[in-house]
């Protein structure tokens, strides 16, 4: 197993400990009385600040795995922290699976084993000079569409608005890191209009994503976003980045991308709270190469 596919593991393994440490932090703050002092329920959420610093880590590792490996399979790799959260939440939140989530759990695992074979590793291709440019109006499209879903009346259709602009934004992280050339010495990624980009992508997917959990279901929401950050990184890098498949792995690859995309989505879908979503659920966002964990609110399961 090469460093790079270590990196997008490791990602995953952070965002899917990085949520359930978030929902504890959550539980407990919220147990607490309304007049409880500032120091006792900053000790109590320890936790949530313990899942921040794991958000942080998913998002290094996910960088440091886009050095070598395409998008298809470290975006992939990121969105199976779902699994992960689904894993731990049996352990350690006492969470009940029932067979679906089961079944998606072997279809995530066997389908990043079948991405992992099939995918060719090796560096993108040297950008363009205006590589940096194109990532920036990348942003400014998610801002608008993301605009137009805030003022949107409809919140069915807003809530889609926002999901689709925060899995672009996600995504927009993912092509970001990929391009992303990292300078000595460090301090010169200041000037670079990459490392920008990918700031502004992460930050307008971390708010349309919170935003689109008020406004929607949390399947609807989880779906649209899992599927648009996940096949459009994939998209771009096999057209543009020079991401390859094994010659002759190619249906391999396919069939191993619906089958992990789909046991993600399923999962995400099946941790629906039994009430709309609230503030809390922002808790948990996806982290497609981005400093947020996966997209479901284990606050509220049972």
């Amino acid at each position: 197993m090469g460093p790079g596919l270590l990196g997008a593991l490791l990602a995953a393994l952070a965002y899917g400990a990085a949520t359930v440490l978030q929902a504890i932090g959550v539980r407990r703050a919220t147990s607490l009385p309304s007049g409880a002092p500032l120091r006792r329920r900053v000790r109590t959420a320890w936790p949530y600040a313990v899942g921040l610093a794991l958000d942080g880590l998913g998002f290094v590792a996910s960088v440091a795995a886009l050095r070598t490996l395409p998008l298809f399979l470290v975006e992939s790799a990121v969105a199976s922290s779902v699994a992960v959260t689904a894993v731990l939440s049996v352990l350690v939140l006492h969470v009940r699976l029932g067979a679906v989530e089961v079944v998606a759990l072997v279809a995530v695992a066997a389908g990043l084993a079948g991405l992992a074979l099939a995918a060719a590793s090796g560096p993108a291709v040297q950008p363009p000079a205006n590589a940096a440019w194109w990532l920036l109006a990348a942003a400014l499209l998610v801002a608008a569409l993301m605009a137009l879903g805030l003022r949107t009346p409809d919140r069915r259709l807003a809530a889609v608005l926002l999901s689709v602009a925060a899995g672009l934004g996600f995504g927009g992280v993912g092509v970001a890191a990929r391009l992303l050339e990292i300078p000595s010495p460090l301090w010169h990624l200041l000037t670079s209009g990459t490392a920008w980009a990918l700031l502004a992508h992460a930050a307008l997917a971390t708010v349309a994503y919170a935003v689109a959990l008020s406004r929607g279901r949390v399947t609807t929401v989880a779906a649209l976003t899992f599927a648009t950050e996940t096949v459009v990184p994939a998209m771009v890098g096999l057209v543009a980045l020079g991401d390859r498949v094994v010659p002759g792995r190619e249906p391999l690859a396919a069939v191993a991308f619906v089958v992990t995309l789909g046991g993600c989505i399923t999962l995400a879908g099946r941790a629906e709270p039994a009430e709309p979503a609230h503030p809390a659920a922002s808790s948990g966002t996806p982290g497609s190469a981005g400093p947020t964990a996966a997209p479901h609110d284990v606050s509220d399961w049972p």
